[in-house]
């Protein structure tokens, strides 16, 4: 029984997926993404409620995406279908050419990469920095240009805003500006950051939903540093060639339609009165709600099968690789430093950064987030196969060899029952770790709990945030509890009893 302990485990784990949910035949989809801030989310809404009522496919909403290189990459890859841009975000981040004002230029641009853009829906979200009225007035601040002369200033941006050319490091330039600390921060958390006093300068959008509720002044751009942010759709040229009446319906029904002070109304509806960004979207479209959405319930039940689903996966993949890795590291001493420095090498990239670099190999969903969380968990099994085979008395080894037992019955038979203590813990603390890191598997439209999270972050909606954040803990010790009844199964008792004893 205890030389069949990697099938046992293996077998679980596959169990878990078999059960996780079947995908059911459907119309035509057509995939629609966002970034991760409000209005992006509220705008592919549209898009996908629009897509629905056209009748040519239905919606499947791929939203979250990070910032711009995640869903530009994600519509580049083929793994999206259309999402919400802006023109000066288009020159400066996408086509590299910040002096690119032409919408028709950056058509013909785009166009040589099979991606189409709508017209301008009307209205113009450009950058802006935003500091307290009583901090303007006690400084006299009413330009960026005055915000030289105070250096010693706290300032908070958004990830995105810091790496962007036409961001932090393009307007401190153009200004010559330097604060003596700037933080990087969820856009979201930079207005009650703001509010409280914990900084003094944040980046807004000028159709941010929150500028109503909050006393702030936003400094004029008197040097003209920021380009114009017309809204547009960007979407890949075989959604129109595919589905032509459905891309006409959202010309007609968006191109021009919404202006600034309406961009800000719906922004406010879930930024500030705690709707959905369905809701948000039925409003602008004239409905008295939304489509019913799924229950909140149901949702959760639905994530929940798919957080499971990446943690089986990944974790039996995992299991597949890390096992004869480990095994191998035991058996050639010479390779094991270079490989447990490999597989440890993967664990210092940061997990986002790791996920976005699936994108260009796999597109975005749940298989580059499998593909990312199964390198991630292979460090513990590695590690604890080769200390755990490593570590036996060389002694078995010539007394299995008196006994005619080589090669793979010596490992099935003898030495993995005796490391199977070791092996096991291994194996349990990369379930426990897989079951937080794939939360981060959301940003590039993985789903799971962390779905909940990104949206909850957008809306600084904290109740949101646990929805997602509490389920995760429980699944994580559910699975340990799993694992300690598995090690009865695997574990021989004799060894259970030794190391019970020991302790």
């Amino acid at each position: 029984m205890t030389g069949r302990a990697l099938g046992v485990a293996a077998g679980v784990m596959l169990t878990l997926v078999l059960t996780a949910g079947a995908s059911r035949a459907e119309r035509p989809t057509i995939r629609v993404g966002s970034k991760s801030f409000t209005e992006s989310y509220i705008l592919a809404e549209i898009v996908a409620q629009i897509i629905d009522e056209t009748g040519e496919a239905r919606a499947e909403r791929r939203l979250g995406l990070g910032g711009t290189g995640l869903a530009w990459g994600a519509l580049a890859s083929g793994a999206i279908d259309i999402y919400p841009e802006y023109t000066g975000t288009i020159a400066q981040a996408i086509l590299k050419e910040p002096a690119l004002t032409s919408l028709d230029v950056m058509r013909t641009k785009l166009g040589a990469r099979d991606v189409i853009v709508s017209a301008p829906l009307g209205f113009h979200n450009t950058y802006a920095l935003a500091v307290r009225r009583e901090e303007a007035t006690r400084l006299g601040l009413r330009t960026i240009g005055d915000l030289a002369a105070h250096p010693g200033l706290r300032a908070a941006f958004d990830p995105g805003f810091l790496e962007r050319a036409d961001g932090w490091p393009g307007l401190a330039r153009h200004y010559g500006l330097r604060f003596d600390d700037v933080r990087t921060m969820e856009h979201a958390l930079t207005y009650p950051a703001l509010a409280a006093g914990r900084v003094d300068v944040i980046d807004v959008f000028s159709t941010d939903g929150q500028l109503a509720r909050l006393d702030l002044v936003l400094l004029a751009d008197d040097r003209h540093f920021f380009p114009d942010y017309a809204a547009v759709l960007l979407a890949r040229r075989t959604l129109a060639d595919t589905f032509p009446r459905t891309w006409e319906t959202l010309g007609q029904r968006l191109g021009g339609r919404i202006d600034n002070a309406s961009m800000a109304r719906l922004n406010a509806l879930a930024d500030l009165e705690g709707r959905s960004f369905a809701e948000a979207a039925a409003t602008f479209l004239g409905r008295a709600s939304a489509p019913m959405p799924r229950r909140r319930i149901g949702e959760l039940a639905t994530l929940t099968l798919e957080h499971l689903r990446l943690v089986a996966v990944s974790l039996t993949i995992a299991v597949l690789l890390g096992l004869p890795l480990g095994v191998l590291a035991a058996r050639r001493r010479r390779l094991a430093q270079a490989e447990l420095m490999g597989v440890g090498v993967v664990q210092t990239i940061p997990a986002l950064a790791l996920l976005a670099f699936m994108i260009p190999l796999f597109g975005i969903g749940q298989l580059p987030a499998l593909v990312a969380l199964s390198l991630y968990a292979l460090l513990p099994i590695v590690r604890t196969t080769h200390a755990g085979i490593g570590s036996l008395d060389p002694r078995l080894t010539e007394m299995t060899t008196v006994l005619g037992l080589r090669g793979w019955r010596r490992l099935a038979w003898i030495e993995l029952p005796l490391a199977s203590i070791t092996i096991m813990a291994g194996i349990k603390t990369s379930a426990v770790l897989t079951v937080g890191t794939a939360t981060l598997a959301a940003f590039i439209g993985g789903g799971g709990y962390g779905t909940l999270i990104v949206t909850g972050l957008a809306l600084n909606d904290v109740r949101t945030i646990l929805a997602g954040a509490i389920p995760a803990a429980v699944m994580a010790l559910v699975i340990h509890a799993a694992f300690e009844a598995l090690d009865r199964v695997v574990v021989p008792r004799a060894l259970r009893a030794a190391a019970a004893a020991a302790r």
